[in-house]
C-alpha cells in the first residue's frame, strides 16, 4: 500500500473545502490542478495553509477522543451510568477501571486523529513548497514561516502520538511507502528535531497583549519542547527535567516573545480572551463562524440546563460526564492521596461558586453545583428530566441513586456509590472551557477562544522542575504567584510551602489550575500514579503497561506492520 492511499481522502475534502469558502461560485477549470497554477492568489494559499488546523481545532476542543483519553480514566472525570443513560457496552465504566481493550472507538479515534493531522499537515506543506511566494506579493520571509508553523503542529500531533500510544510510525512525506512503528526514543527524537529546527523561523509575539489567533509563534513551539522534555522520563526513561526547566526560564524571561500571568482567571477562559496576555496558544473561536464548546459542554451539562441560562437556544445538552465525586453518599468527604476535586478548592477562591452568567461577558464561579435556579433572575430554573421530572434538579458532589432511599435501600447508609450507580443529579459539572451567556446576549456563545498553552503551565512546569530539583522554595514561589489571582487581595489561606510541597501538593496544584483542560493523565503517568493510585470506586492496578493505550485492531487491519502495545496480547 502506498502513502498516496493515505491522502487520498484528503485531497478531496481540500477541494470541497475551497469550494465551500471561496466568494466566487464559478468553477476556474485548470488543465493541470498543481500549487503553481491552482493557489493563485494570496486567499488560496493561506486557505492551503490553514486546511491542518481545521483538524489540529476538531481535534483539540471539538472531537471527544483527546479529551476522554486524557480525563476519562483519572481522578479528575468520569462518566457514570445514570439509570438507563450513559451504560453505552460499560465503555466508560472500562476507561474508569483502565480496562482498556483493543475495540475502544475512543482509543480508535485517538490514533486516527492524530495521524490524519499530520497526513493533512505533510499534504499542505508539500504544496506551500511549491508555490513562488514572492511573485504572490508575500511578504519576506513568509513562506519560511508557513513551512516552520505546519512542522511545529506535525511536532504536537506526533507529540501526542507519543504520549498515548509511545512510539509511531515516523512519516515526512505522502509519498512513502506505509510504515512500522519507530521506537519512542526514534519518535521523541524527531518530534525534538522538527521543533529545533522551526523555531528560529517562528514568528515572536511582541506585544503583550496582542490578539491571540492560532498563530504557531516561537514560544510555542519553546512550550512543545519543553513538554516534550518534562514528560522524557515517561516517554523514553530518561529524565530531563533541567533541560526543560531552561526552556521555561526563557519563556517567562521573555526570550521567546511577550507573556504574562492574567491577574483574573476568567479573562483566560472568557468571551474577551483573544487578547489575554497569559495565553500563549490558542484555539480562535467566534459566534457564527468557527464555532466550539471546548468538546464538553454538551456531554456534560445536565439536560434541561440552557433553563438555566433562560432559555438559551442552541444549548441542549446530554447529561453525561461529571467531576469524581468528593463525598460518600451520607456526605463524608472521601480521603485519598489524590486530592478532590471540587472539594479540593479552598472555599476562599473564587472559583469555587455555582456559575452564573452576569451580563456584558462577565461571569462568575466555574461550577454547576447545587440548586439550579438562577440567582439573578429566580424564574430561570433547570428541572430535572429523568429522576427528578419537573423539579429544579440539586447537582450534588456525589454518585448514587438518592430515589432509591425507601424503595431498594433503606437508608443513605446502604447506597453503594459506584461508576455504575448515578442519576441524573450525581456529579458536579464544570464551566471552565467555553462559558455560556443567558439568552438575552445569545451573540456572545462561543465567543470564548479555547486556550490550549498558557504561560501559568510554563510556571508550573519550572516550579516542579525545581522541586524535583531540590528548590522547593523556588517551586513554591512559583505556584503561589499564579494561586493568589483566585483570592480576594491577592490573600491565599492555603500557600504553598517548601514544607508542604511533595508529591501530592504537586499533583494538587495541577489539579486545581488545569482542572478539565486534557493533561491530567499525563500528569498522573509523570509521577507513577496512574496505576499506582486510588479514587472513589477506581483501584489501582499496578500495571505499568496500562500507561499506554492499545492500538484498536483495525488499525493493525489496515496496517500489518504495527505491532501491539505490550500486555494488550496479539500483534
Amino acid at each position: 500500500m502506498k502513502a498516496f492511499t493515505i491522502k487520498s481522502g484528503i485531497v478531496g475534502s481540500l477541494f470541497f473545502l475551497t469550494m465551500g469558502t471561496s466568494c466566487n461560485v464559478e468553477p476556474t477549470f485548470y488543465s493541470q490542478v498543481v500549487p503553481e497554477t491552482f493557489y493563485s492568489s494570496q486567499e488560496a494559499v493561506w486557505e492551503r495553509f490553514n486546511r491542518p488546523f481545521t483538524h489540529w481545532r476538531w481535534w483539540i476542543a471539538q472531537d471527544r477522543a483527546r479529551w476522554e483519553l486524557q480525563e476519562l480514566g483519572t481522578d479528575e472525570f468520569c462518566v457514570p451510568t445514570r439509570g438507563s443513560d450513559w451504560y453505552d457496552g460499560a465503555v466508560y465504566q472500562k476507561f474508569h477501571h483502565h480496562e482498556y481493550t483493543e475495540d475502544m472507538t475512543s482509543i480508535a479515534n485517538g490514533w486516527t486523529n492524530f495521524s490524519m493531522g499530520i497526513a493533512l499537515s505533510w499534504d499542505a506543506l508539500e504544496d506551500l513548497q511549491k508555490i513562488d511566494f514572492e511573485s504572490l506579493g508575500f511578504e519576506p520571509g513568509t513562506k519560511e514561516s508557513m513551512l516552520s508553523q505546519m512542522n511545529t503542529l506535525v511536532a504536537s500531533f506526533y507529540l501526542d502520538g507519543l504520549d498515548f500510544f509511545g512510539g509511531v510510525p515516523l512519516y515526512t512525506t505522502t509519498q512513502s511507502e506505509v510504515l512500522p512503528r519507530s521506537t519512542d526514543v526514534e519518535t521523541f527524537n524527531f518530534i525534538d528535531s522538527l521543533l529545533t529546527e522551526s523555531l528560529p523561523e517562528l514568528p515572536v509575539k511582541t506585544e503583550l497583549g496582542a490578539m491571540e489567533t492560532n498563530t504557531v509563534h516561537q514560544a510555542v513551539a519553546a512550550a512543545l519542547k519543553a513538554k516534550l522534555y518534562f514528560n522524557a522520563e515517561a516517554y523514553i526513561g530518561k529524565p530531563m527535567y533541567e533541560e526543560a526547566a531552561q526552556i521555561c526560564q526563557d519563556i517567562i524571561d521573555g526570550k521567546y516573545g511577550n507573556y504574562a500571568l492574567a491577574t483574573d482567571w476568567t479573562d483566560i477562559f472568557g468571551f474577551r480572551n483573544e487578547t489575554c496576555p497569559e495565553i500563549i496558544w490558542t484555539l480562535p473561536s467566534e459566534n457564527a463562524k468557527l464555532e466550539t464548546d471546548g468538546c464538553y459542554w454538551k456531554p456534560s451539562m445536565p439536560y434541561n440546563y440552557k433553563g438555566f441560562l433562560g432559555g438559551l437556544k442552541d444549548s441542549d445538552a446530554d447529561n453525561g460526564s461529571c467531576l469524581i465525586p468528593s463525598r460518600d453518599p451520607k456526605g463524608n468527604l472521601y480521603h485519598f492521596n489524590l486530592s478532590n476535586n471540587y472539594e479540593g478548592y479552598d472555599d476562599k477562591d473564587v472559583r469555587k461558586q455555582q456559575y452564573v452568567y452576569e451580563e456584558g461577558g462577565k461571569y462568575r464561579g466555574m461550577f454547576v453545583v447545587g440548586k439550579l435556579v438562577n440567582p439573578d433572575h429566580p424564574d430561570w430554573v433547570c428541572v430535572g428530566a429523568r429522576d427528578y421530572i419537573g423539579q429544579p434538579l440539586v447537582i450534588r458532589d456525589q454518585i448514587a441513586c438518592f430515589t432509591k432511599v425507601g424503595k431498594e435501600y433503606a437508608s443513605v447508609d446502604e447506597l453503594p456509590s459506584t461508576i455504575a450507580t448515578g442519576e441524573e443529579d450525581s456529579g458536579v459539572r464544570l464551566m471552565k472551557r467555553s462559558p455560556r451567556p443567558n439568552a438575552d446576549e445569545y451573540k456572545e456563545m462561543y465567543n470564548p477562544d479555547i486556550p490550549v498553552i498558557r504561560l501559568s503551565e510554563i510556571y508550573y512546569t519550572l516550579a516542579e522542575c525545581k522541586m524535583r530539583a531540590g528548590d522547593k522554595q523556588g517551586a513554591a514561589d512559583l505556584i503561589n504567584a499564579v494561586r493568589k489571582r483566585n483570592f480576594a487581595d491577592g490573600v491565599d489561606p492555603d500557600p504553598v510551602t517548601a514544607a508542604n510541597l511533595d508529591k501530592y501538593r504537586m499533583l494538587k496544584e495541577w489539579k486545581l489550575e488545569f482542572l478539565g483542560e486534557g493533561r491530567r493523565r499525563t500528569d498522573l503517568v509523570r509521577w507513577g500514579a496512574y496505576v499506582t493510585e486510588d479514587w472513589w470506586d477506581h483501584k489501582a492496578t499496578n500495571n505499568q503497561y496500562l500507561n499506554r493505550f492499545p492500538i484498536h485492531y483495525s488499525i493493525i487491519g489496515a496496517n500489518n506492520l504495527l505491532e501491539q502495545n505490550p500486555g494488550y496480547g496479539g500483534k
